[in-house]
């Protein structure tokens, strides 16, 4: 399952970075007024975007995969602010844009996404079990096997 899930979400953000390449506009449009440079900013996470998921996915090094995980809900924290920014730019339109049926369950699915990122990049194992710390050997664990 984790697995299916880690190719899945690499290959969401993939696409989602290229989408931010190729074709920055309605990304643009939901960026909020503080962002600067929001032009160069859209390049660069959808680069990042790319960049997880190719981390992510690689077989070779569990920390980079690790690095990958975090870096995407790092990401995704870090883009809650233009979802909301689209939903109140959305709802003040006067048919009200998408409506609050896309909107809510978009912000609501926001922390979902950074839990898989951490989950499928093997940073977190909650719910599903706990890590548990090496405990450092003591004198006389020889004897208590």
């Amino acid at each position: 399952m984790r697995t299916m899930l880690k190719y899945l979400l690499a290959a969401f953000y993939a696409y989602a970075g290229y989408r931010h390449i190729v074709d920055p506009a309605p990304f643009m449009m939901i960026t909020p007024g503080w962002v600067p440079a929001p032009g160069k900013v859209i390049m660069w996470t959808g680069l990042a975007e790319i960049a997880g998921a190719i981390a992510l996915i690689q077989p070779v090094s569990h920390r980079l995969r690790q690095c990958g995980g975090i870096g995407l809900a790092l990401y995704a924290l870090c883009v809650w602010p233009a979802n909301i920014n689209h939903m109140l730019i959305d709802m003040a339109q006067a048919g009200g844009g998408w409506g609050l049926s896309y909107h809510i369950p978009r912000l609501i699915v926001q922390p979902i996404i950074i839990w898989l990122a951490l989950w499928v990049g093997d940073v977190i194992d909650w719910p599903f079990k706990f890590r548990r710390k090496a405990r450092k050997a003591t004198p006389g664990d020889e004897l208590r096997s």
